[in-house]
């Protein structure tokens, strides 16, 4: 058997190209979800003041064109001056949502919501089924 010393061998860099790059993005998917924490001593507050939760106000529109606010039913078409006469009982910051049965007119639905709007109250929403 005959050895060449004039041969060079190959040096295959292929794996080790390749183990890099794993690790690599390895890091990159990694990094930007480490938190790094600082410890900080917050000063004492006052926990003697209670917060005071404004109360929702819901109102429900059957088939029928029967509007209920909690447990009181109004009628439709009256519905404007009463629920004038209800609002008084609750800051203008409350939050009013409205659950109308799908079978009422868009105009239905919407004469409710203006009548909300003109009483003052501005974070009015329409509750869906999904």
């Amino acid at each position: 058997m005959q050895f060449n010393w004039d041969e060079s061998p190959d040096l295959n860099i292929t794996p080790l190209v390749d183990i890099m790059l794993v690790l690599m993005a390895i890091l990159m998917v990694t990094a930007p979800v480490m938190e790094y924490e600082e410890n900080i001593n917050l000063p004492q507050g006052s926990a003697q003041k209670a917060t005071h939760k404004i109360p929702d106000l819901s109102i429900r529109i059957d088939a029928r064109k029967n509007v209920y606010i909690k447990h009181e039913k109004f009628n439709f078409d009256t519905f404007a001056d009463d629920f004038l006469l209800q609002s008084q009982k609750y800051p203008k910051s409350t939050v009013v949502y409205i659950k109308a049965d799908k079978d009422l007119k868009y105009n239905d639905v919407m004469y409710i919501l203006k009548v909300i709007k003109d009483s003052g109250f501005t974070k009015v929403s329409l509750v869906t089924n999904g």
